[in-house]
């Protein structure tokens, strides 16, 4: 087993997602093997045999010490496997590495079919706690959690992606087309009433957790641009986590915005996320899936969005979209809008009604019922249909029957 995995994610072989996903499902079977498994003499032996990818740089130099840091992280990871899925009739996954392992393991040893929804940005990336880690174990990591989705949309009775951005994302990465239907994110409408405008004191929203991987960075580096522009305008990070409040007041000391930037946890009811915003400013990270956009758009606030992922096609024309990369541009729409209040007003009626249209809970519930009706049901009965022939007349006698009156008038 520890030949086919290793061999499926640096091996030369061209059924190399083949021979990995049939390790995996062999250590699904039996997932008391994977302690026993010999991971880091596996990579070793799989580097020497190597190949490089569409797109990526040549391998680098794996070290034994890296190989057994990488075997360490897989075995930990492949852990999800042998987690016990509980009966059911269905097991629908929300994308990520871990419950997708998960949800491969149960489908394997108790063949329940699989739901695959896919909810956030490309998984094959590293994370920014793994930079520390040597090129090569991050090498590895990243192909393992391609190799890993991938062997998801193969074995996935349905896939079901947020967007045309994931859907084009699950072909590439080998979901077959017919398995596909495209079911958008919604969120209840009622917990976003369109609240007015806070007072005069211009004032931008972002939501987001405030980690190295939230798209805080770029934020802060448009706002110096907008402090610049407009006097006395504050910028509210609503949704930031205990666990990066450090990293936020660093990086924000870092600007000198001092108190034009003010910290949020996340509100308990979801009308105050934007309330105290005139501009929402949508910057997301890699893995941050749409909901956040959806939810700024349901609450009436004027929006500029950065324009990666899902952003463009689920904003529409109902608000600003510049490019990504660009602080000057984004900065340069927030005042447009900040100094516009008609036109920011209109935008976010335009907004919230394009949510109420096409990102609802409830129109997402009737999607999912109906494929959830459709995977879980008892297949059809058999029916047999008979088919009576019928000899068609005809003008003349059988060939045999010709020969024999032929014959008896000869006679």
């Amino acid at each position: 087993m520890a030949a086919l995995l290793c061999g499926g994610l640096i091996g030369e072989r061209e059924d190399a997602e083949e021979v990995f996903a049939d390790g995996l499902r062999r250590l699904a079977v039996d997932p008391g093997a994977l302690a026993k498994l010999p991971l880091s003499d596996a990579l070793l032996d799989a580097w020497r045999t190597g190949h490089v990818r569409d797109g990526e740089l040549p391998l680098p130099r794996l070290s034994v010490r890296d190989a057994r840091t990488a075997a360490t992280l897989l075995r930990h990871a492949l852990g999800a496997l042998a987690v016990d899925v509980p009966r059911a009739d269905l097991v629908h996954c929300i994308g990520g590495t871990t419950p997708l392992l998960t949800a491969l393991g149960g489908r394997w040893r108790q063949g329940v079919p699989l739901l695959v929804t896919e909810a956030r940005a490309p998984v094959a990336r590293h994370k920014p706690h793994e930079d520390r880690l040597s090129p090569a174990v991050r090498t590895v990591l990243r192909r393992f959690r391609g190799s890993v989705a991938r062997t998801g949309y193969a074995e996935a009775d349905l896939v079901a992606p947020l967007s045309a951005y994931h859907h084009s994302w699950a072909l590439r990465h080998g979901a077959r087309a017919a398995k596909l239907v495209q079911v958008p994110a919604g969120v209840d409408p009622s917990e976003y009433e369109d609240v007015a405008e806070a007072g005069p004191a211009p004032a931008v929203v972002w939501a987001g957790s405030g980690g190295a991987d939230s798209g805080l960075v770029p934020l802060l580096a448009a706002f110096e641009q907008v402090a610049a522009a407009v006097p006395g305008v504050v910028l509210h990070l609503v949704g930031v986590t205990a666990a990066h409040e450090d990293y936020c007041a660093e990086q924000i000391e870092r600007t000198g915005l001092g108190r034009a930037v003010r910290l949020h946890p996340l509100p308990a009811d979801p009308r105050d996320r934007y309330s105290a915003g005139h501009v929402v400013a949508h910057v997301p990270g890699p893995a941050d899936p749409p909901y956040r956009l959806i939810e700024a758009m349901m609450s009436g606030r004027a929006i500029v969005g950065v324009d990666v992922g899902p952003a463009a096609e689920t904003l529409g024309d109902a608000g600003v979209l510049v490019q990504p990369g660009d602080p000057a541009e984004l900065a340069i729409a927030v005042v447009d809008l900040l100094r516009a209040p008609d036109r920011r007003r209109a935008l976010g009626e335009a907004a919230r009604e394009r949510a109420l249209t096409h990102f609802t809970t409830d129109r997402v519930v009737r999607v999912y019922g109906a494929l959830y009706t459709d995977l879980a049901a008892p297949p059809p009965p058999p029916s047999y249909e008979l088919a009576l022939a019928v000899p068609a007349p005809r003008s003349e006698p059988p060939v045999t029957l010709r020969w024999l009156v032929r014959e008896r008038q000869d006679g």
